[in-house]
């Protein structure tokens, strides 16, 4: 077989040591952290240390047809890096250097695999953070957050990853490699090349370096948790703070389901009867985040909120360590955690809100929500057991009823988890089937053979 034969090429260019093939190295990486999905073994996994070495693995990779599957941690949660067939995967593990942080500037350039909590350690002593703060931020890698343009808790205020990334170096499918964008705050030479690549999800080249903006880090913060005995009213409540012109560096909400599981997971001291919480950050310099403060109280009161502001980090800590526990508190409670990314706009959340409610209620299911309420992202997260065929298959026609009120209300069908193979086949109801085949043209202009993360984001022709 010529992957065979691309494999052991790759062994000659790498040496044995950094190319696996065994059962157990390969099972490893035959799913991510998405539920319910299929899982399939690659045939090998590399670990490139250099762009040289990646842009060889994609010349083999090219002439013997091989598919290639650019891998960061595995996080994202719309089956994004699953090798469905078969060929190698490529990961990033040593290839994980911050090689500048440029404080004059504001910038950091930095290899694929350095991971986003690594960077903000690194550059916490200049003053500066990496805003972009998705919940597996110890865990996700650089490349593969730009790759699926993830978002996370400060999204709301300082914008997601798309809004940080300068420059990039990358690979293409025939094994050339070139970078775009730089270090300048303005640039508009040619077609926006850094932003096609950034939430490409590996479908069109691999991320090699990145040249990413940093911002000084806030003076000042303050975090409270408002408690709601009705959903509507936390929905109203979220309207409500940003029409009161305040915009939280996080504001993020858990209903009832959630808050229950999170509380046994977590033992943070939230409060169990309540039917939904949102949980607010102000940030700044020390007057503002004190007048933002009050008027984020004054809003969450009108609409029949308890407002407690943590007075101390530790309380502040233990309040984020809480919404950051979400997803693991959930997995527990059930065998399979199907969790979506439905974003609409924030007007919008309390009719979101309720639409989830009414889903769960016709098909029998138990979903607990939480999310970015403050950017209209929400989680629905479906608690269930995939060896219950019938179930799954009332799962499954909620998560398309949960994506088609999303699109009617004038949302989109991800808001930082990516399109993978999860979401391909609602595309259609948000960009038409014109914009599918534009997605289709791009594709076959950079990696005609489809050797790029085959089988994600879009499908060959027939």
């Amino acid at each position: 077989m010529s992957v065979q034969q691309a494999i052991r090429e790759m062994e000659t260019l790498l040496g044995k040591e950094r190319v696996l093939t065994t059962i157990e190295d390969l099972a490893c990486y035959a799913f991510d952290a998405t539920a319910d999905m299929p899982s399939h073994r690659p045939d090998a996994i590399v670990l490139p240390q250099t762009t040289e070495e990646v842009q060889a693995i994609m010349r083999i990779a090219s002439k013997h047809k091989t598919p290639i599957y650019p891998r960061g941690a595995g996080t994202n949660l719309s089956g994004g890096t699953i090798p469905l067939k078969g060929g190698v995967v490529v990961t990033f593990q040593r290839m994980n250097k911050i090689l500048e942080i440029d404080a004059e500037n504001l910038t950091a350039t930095v290899q694929p695999g350095v991971v986003i909590q690594s960077l903000n350690t690194a550059v916490a002593p200049y003053g500066l953070i990496y805003p972009p703060d998705p919940g597996t931020v110890s865990t996700a890698t650089m490349a593969g957050s730009t790759a699926e343009c993830s978002g996370g808790l400060r999204g709301l205020k300082y914008g997601v990853t798309k809004h940080y990334i300068m420059g990039l170096e990358v690979v293409l499918a025939n094994g050339e490699k070139f970078r775009c964008g730089g270090k300048t705050v303005k640039n508009v030479t040619a077609y926006d090349l850094v932003k096609l690549f950034t939430g490409s999800e590996g479908t069109l080249g691999i991320i090699t370096e990145l040249i990413v903006k940093l911002i000084p880090a806030p003076e000042s913060r303050k975090s409270m948790l408002a408690i709601f005995s009705d959903l509507d009213d936390a929905g109203k409540a979220i309207a409500g703070i940003i029409s009161a012109k305040v915009i939280p560096a996080t504001l993020e909400i858990m209903d009832k389901t959630t808050i229950q599981t999170v509380e046994s997971f977590s033992h943070a001291g939230l409060p169990t009867d309540a039917e939904a919480v949102l949980l607010i950050e102000v940030d700044g310099i020390p007057e503002v985040v004190a007048k933002e403060a009050e008027s984020v109280e004054e809003v969450c009161k009108r609409f029949k909120g308890n407002v407690r502001v943590a007075e101390t980090d530790k309380e502040r800590d233990q309040l984020w360590a809480a919404r950051r526990a979400a997803l693991p508190a959930l997995a527990q409670k059930s065998p399979t955690t199907v969790l979506e990314d439905a974003t609409v706009p924030r007007s919008r959340i309390p009719e979101m809100l309720r639409a989830i409610r009414q889903i769960a209620k016709k098909y029998d299911l138990l979903i607990g929500t939480f999310g970015h309420a403050g950017d209209g992202n929400l989680h629905p997260t479906i608690l269930c057991d995939e060896r219950n065929e019938e179930q799954m298959k009332r799962v499954h026609k909620a998560v398309d009823e949960i994506f088609r009120v999303a699109v009617d209300l004038g949302g989109t069908l991800s808001g930082e988890h990516g399109i993978g193979m999860a979401k391909m086949k609602y595309l259609e109801w948000e960009l038409g089937a014109t914009g599918v085949d534009v997605l289709r043209r791009i594709k076959e202009a950079l990696d005609p053979e489809y050797l790029l993360n085959p089988g994600k984001m879009v499908a060959g022709r027939n």
